[in-house]
């Protein structure tokens, strides 16, 4: 499925997702996770997660990259890379699911460890059942 993407491209979004999950703020669960968006122009958009004592407040890594985007005026993924230091390929979470779908059903989304596990997929196989704007 990264045949669509350049093993280029792909190490150049598992660099930014690796440098982004350096910066993020997990004092709580110690989970660091960086995501790294490919816009369609071939642009790269990281975040990470941002940790809070309100745990309602915590943000992951995929939205924040989402969102850093979306307040670029940004709309068209192509594909998000998300590592974590854990020893096993960690997918996104619900809610980081329905995020990337609201964007596209399509993106690639390439889950990754830093010791180089990987697994891909399209967001559409993550939630097959997503709600979006077509159910309203």
């Amino acid at each position: 499925m990264t045949n669509e993407l350049s093993t280029e491209t792909i190490d150049r979004l598992f660099a930014a997702a690796t440098k982004a999950m350096h910066n993020a703020y997990a004092p709580y669960s110690k989970f660091t996770v960086g995501a790294a968006l490919l816009l369609e122009n071939g642009d790269i958009i990281a975040g990470c997660n941002v940790e809070n004592a309100s745990f309602g407040g915590t943000i992951c890594a995929e939205r924040t990259a989402i969102g850093a985007a979306v307040s670029q005026g940004h709309r068209d993924f192509k594909a998000i890379c998300v590592t974590t230091t854990a020893d096993v390929v960690v997918s996104p979470c619900g809610i980081c699911r329905q995020s990337l779908i609201e964007f596209n059903r399509k993106m690639i989304v390439i889950c990754t460890t830093q010791n180089g596990q990987r697994q891909t997929f399209k967001a559409g196989e993550l939630l097959p059942h997503a709600f979006t704007s077509e159910d309203l």
